[in-house]
């Protein structure tokens, strides 16, 4: 090996430590957000649920996961690769772990829809289904490079998803929204006339806390897909998702605020939260082609989107008390369809389509079915 190849062997590998462990710190965010969205004596449960998926994802994936969703062997029993022999330009345990914590964030976005009506074990036990199969299987044929049924691979169809605006955000919400229908409506959410009770979270600023912290993590999330950092053209390349991932969720939270200030006569900060969140799952799909202008409109549409969702999701009698299902699954269609109006040549809008359609119809009835 030469220097220079040593060198930037090590500092690709060193960068996708790092947002690795970004991504990993939105765990904490998922949990705080959750938590504060809820009532206080569903507090001890839902921060349970949250630290309990994380370890059951990360050892799901370790025994099966990862070589279910890329092929060759698990990494239960030690290195896959030396990183050299296989032509790799970083560790290949970096990118396990890199691509663990992505599952366990599919898997949080379970548990904010689920919360205080889905049993502890229940949930522990669909848990290590989701991040040892459904999971890895619908990523196989999008990041895995395997194609769908035998046929072809999503990306031979024109679908494109730069960091996982389907493949990890809609994935969760389609999960999540089969776990809601089968769990119907927290007690008192909707009254026999058909309105609709409002069900305050108990911590909103602990829920605040939880948004900024995701926010952080995000650009871990975007910023390590561009899986290397030590070149001119990839150190540009990562600059500029930061710069879009960050635009889109300014963009996101002011467009929902104020569509909030207009539909209710007031400002409302779990739509505000709600609509942060949005713009980075909607930028999340391509946050890359765009300019920083561009990013911030991608993320206000779906600050918008978010905000007639949840009333939409509502007027269905779909109780997701966290919104999670408008904001990854809902916004996260959005996102895929933004792609073909970004400038990425991969992609067109049969194969977003497709994608669409794929990743929630394998994830929605398998997860219905466990």
């Amino acid at each position: 090996m030469t220097e220079i190849f040593q060198l930037q062997y090590a500092l690709d590998t060193f960068y996708f430590l790092v947002c690795g462990a970004l991504v990993m710190w939105m765990a904490a965010g998922f949990s705080m957000l959750e938590a504060g969205l809820v009532r206080s004596k569903n507090t001890t449960e839902i921060l349970t649920k949250n630290v309990a998926l994380f370890a059951i994802a990360c050892t799901m994936y370790l025994v099966c996961g990862y070589a279910i969703m890329y092929g060759g062997d698990t990494f239960l029993s030690g290195i896959a690769g030396d990183g050299v022999a296989d032509d790799w330009t970083y560790a290949p345990a970096a990118d396990f772990y890199f691509q663990v914590v992505f599952v366990a964030t599919a898997m949080s976005i379970v548990s904010g829809s689920v919360a205080e009506r889905m049993k502890l074990w229940s949930f522990l036990l669909f848990t290590v289904v989701m991040t040892g199969y459904i999971y890895p299987m619908e990523g196989s044929w999008t990041w895995g490079g395997a194609s769908v049924f035998g046929m072809y691979t999503l990306g031979d169809l024109g679908f494109s998803d730069f960091a996982g605006s389907g493949i990890v955000h809609m994935a969760g919400a389609s999960a999540a929204l089969a776990g809601v229908i089968l769990l119907g409506a927290r007690k008192g959410k909707y009254g026999p006339n058909g309105q609709i009770n409002a069900i305050p979270g108990a911590n909103l600023p602990m829920a605040t806390l939880g948004t900024f912290i995701l926010w952080m993590g995000w650009f871990g999330f975007n910023g390590g897909s561009v899986l290397a950092t030590a070149s001119v053209e990839s150190a540009n390349a990562v600059a500029m998702v930061f710069l879009n991932t960050n635009a889109a969720a300014s963009g996101g939270l002011i467009a929902a605020l104020v569509l909030a200030q207009i539909l209710y006569g007031k400002a409302d900060l779990t739509m505000a939260v709600n609509g942060a969140l949005a713009g980075l799952v909607a930028i999340t799909a391509e946050p890359l082609a765009w300019t920083g202008g561009a990013a911030t409109l991608v993320g206000a549409v779906g600050g918008v989107i978010v905000v007639f969702s949840v009333k939409f999701m509502d007027s269905l009698k779909i109780d997701d008390p966290v919104g999670a299902i408008s904001v990854h699954g809902v916004v996260g269609i959005w996102g895929l369809l933004a792609v073909c109006f970004s400038g990425n040549d991969s992609a067109t809008l049969v194969g977003q389509l497709t994608g669409i359609v794929v990743i929630f119809t394998w994830t929605f009835v398998t997860s219905f079915i466990v």
